[in-house]
């Protein structure tokens, strides 16, 4: 069988064998690859093809022929739709199995770092109904399943490959339980009170996004209704509402977007309560505002926070530098152990919150400096300081910026820790490292989304010399 034979549309038997980062199933045919949508390893499937590659083809499944030992039917009823949760039909310790074979076949592979041996992935106590955080979209364009109605305004999410198509979300399975009796008030006083939803293509209408946020060890919920201006009467209803029904509600916040960019970002009004909440890690506590990052999965946070720790080995004498800190979690978490810490962040509000949650625990030996990472670390503010003897990164997933590993390499830290949620661009910037000074000296995949392809990673780079 030969691609140039094989067509969009066309239909073929395959047998899944392996899983994909990204959670697409792996069928080998003839010399030929698939990546396959919707299908687990052991499984016999009918697949439509979608795309023909030079080297592989996508495709989609269309009927299972016979199911894998290690198939299991999915909680979630948009399961077949949604997009957020593929895996969810294969059990999770097949899961988690998967994931810890693809972070070495990445590291491996695309790296060329020759890896020795990866620790057990870690893995989740609570694998549903874990999310701190979840953003839907009001949407007046549903995406119809079969032949059902709508009301003229709902709230779900993105259907895969599509930016203007919304999958009417009933419940979540993953997402925080407070966050589904939310949504649901949510949807019964815009469609009472006749709210107009923003729509992607013509630009009209006026709300945007409902994103909800709870600080899982504090109880603390915010609200961020997104719209396309500042028109608080037209929400009132809904914010009155989402006050009576959830007493936990410490924050809501009305983001105004006014630009054709659909992105969860704007001037932020306080409608009522505080403009932030609260999160605890251990003993810490944090401030998260509308826009602040913090990691999803407070369940497990902390788990990877004293895996740093345990990895790091800090000495009392260590300076450390916390590279993309965010609010400072990790910083003022690990504090304690080390001399100093000195944590860059390009976005200031996050910079602002975590000057904050160090004074707020009572933590002295932090400093923390406002700058994009490829040009700061060579700049004279950082000149000015003393270097570090342990650098972390905590990057977005597109990785390290080519001269922040330079930098990073002219510093010359005893040892880089290196968390990721992107493997691939992991393994790219690794190979940087180990082709300088630096060997890898431990692996640990952790699992913080189950049911979800992503995958966190940390790994150590001790320094040669």
């Amino acid at each position: 069988m030969k691609n140039k034979k094989l067509k969009r549309g066309q239909e073929i038997n395959l047998k899944i064998s392996d899983l994909a980062f990204g959670g697409q199933g792996i069928s080998k045919c003839d010399d030929l690859v698939f990546f396959v949508k919707d299908a687990i390893p052991n499984q016999e499937i009918i697949a439509r093809i979608r795309k023909v590659k030079k080297n592989y083809i996508e495709a989609y499944k269309i009927k299972v022929l016979k199911h894998s030992s290690n198939q299991i039917d999915p909680a979630c009823e948009h399961f077949n739709w949604c997009g957020g949760c593929t895996t969810q039909q294969l059990s999770y310790k097949k899961q988690l199995h998967y994931k810890e074979k693809q972070v070495f076949d990445i590291l491996d592979k695309i790296g060329g770092s020759k890896v020795l041996y990866i620790n057990p992935i870690i893995g989740c106590d609570k694998t549903f109904y874990y999310r701190n955080k979840m953003e839907y979209t009001f949407s007046g364009n549903p995406w119809y399943i079969e032949k059902e109605s709508y009301d003229n305004i709902i709230i779900g999410l993105h259907v895969p490959k599509r930016f203007d198509k919304i999958l009417n979300i009933n419940k979540c399975h993953i997402n925080h339980q407070v966050f589904n009796n939310i949504l649901q008030i949510s949807k019964e006083i815009t469609v009472k009170e006749n709210m107009t939803p923003y729509d992607v293509i013509k630009h009209t209408g006026f709300l945007r996004f409902l994103v909800i946020r709870i600080g899982v060890y504090t109880n603390e919920i915010m609200v961020n209704l997104v719209t396309a201006g500042y028109k608080p009467k037209i929400i009132k209803p809904l914010v009155d509402a989402l006050i009576n029904k959830i007493p936990n509600i410490k924050s809501i916040v009305n983001t105004i977007n006014t630009k054709k960019s659909n992105i969860v970002s704007g001037t932020s009004k306080l409608l009522y309560g505080k403009e932030f909440i609260n999160e605890k890690i251990g003993k810490y506590i944090f401030k998260i505002s509308a826009n602040s990052f913090f990691q999803t999965n407070s369940y497990q946070v902390k788990t990877l926070y004293d895996y740093i720790i345990k990895t790091a080995n800090f000495k009392k004498n260590d300076i450390v530098y916390d590279l993309y800190c965010g609010t400072g979690t990790i910083g003022i978490y690990i504090a304690k152990f080390v001399k100093q810490v000195h944590g860059i962040e390009i976005v200031e509000d996050a910079i602002k919150d975590a000057k904050i949650n160090a004074k707020n625990n009572n933590v002295t030996n932090i400093n923390f400096y406002c700058g994009d990472l490829k040009d700061i670390l060579d700049s004279d503010t950082m000149n000015n300081i003393e270097k570090p003897t342990i650098v972390i990164v905590d990057p977005p997933r597109p990785g390290l910026h080519s001269n922040t590993i330079k930098n990073i390499i002219q510093l010359s830290p005893e040892k880089i820790i290196y968390i990721s949620c992107n493997p691939s661009t992991q393994a790219r910037d690794l190979k940087f490292f180990t082709n300088c000074d630096y060997h890898i000296e431990d692996i640990q995949p952790l699992d913080m989304f189950p049911h979800t392809p992503h995958i966190e990673c940390i790994v150590t780079l001790k320094n040669k010399k």
